[in-house]
């Protein structure tokens, strides 16, 4: 009989629709596999990082989008969380570190989430993807995050 390892690396691939709903039905499928996989340390901080990536997706494209989980690391300690969509276009935010505003729209209903990425995320960055990859045309943004008890944590 074969046993499950937390120690093994595992991936996950969620292919996203343009729908409205994308977001929750992948912040979904991340808390379920990340406590499956025994990080659920990680569930929150990473719901709300997916939660941006994906919804940014449906805002900024006009096609499907696809979720990608995927354990690092030695003992598979660290997640990073990709999201691939059809718009070419890399947000400045994600290109460099950019320096939250001083002054924000308090009221606005958006704008702060890429910033949210950077400043919750141990490590973050994109891909242009063209024909030559995967057959798959826009960008991939993506972010780690290491579980606290990792002996390999390092600072962002």
């Amino acid at each position: 009989m074969a046993t499950v390892s937390s120690q093994q690396p595992w991936t996950y691939t969620l292919d996203l629709p343009h729908d409205p709903r994308a977001a929750g039905v992948a912040r979904t499928t991340l808390r379920a596999v990340l406590f499956r996989h025994a990080i659920g340390e990680l569930v929150d901080t990473a719901e709300l990082l997916t939660s941006e990536l994906v919804t940014n997706a449906y805002l900024h494209s006009d096609g499907p989008a696809s979720l990608r989980l995927h354990s690092t690391g030695p003992q598979g300690e660290r997640l990073r969380v990709s999201v691939w969509d059809t718009n070419p276009d890399i947000p400045t935010t994600f290109r460099k570190r950019v320096a939250p505003p001083r002054d924000c729209d308090r009221e606005g209903e958006g704008g702060r989430g890429l910033l949210l990425v950077q400043m919750c995320a141990d490590r973050w960055g994109s891909y242009l993807l063209g024909d030559e990859l995967l057959g798959k045309r826009g960008k991939m943004l993506w972010f780690e995050l290491e579980a606290s008890g990792s002996a390999y944590r390092t600072a962002a």
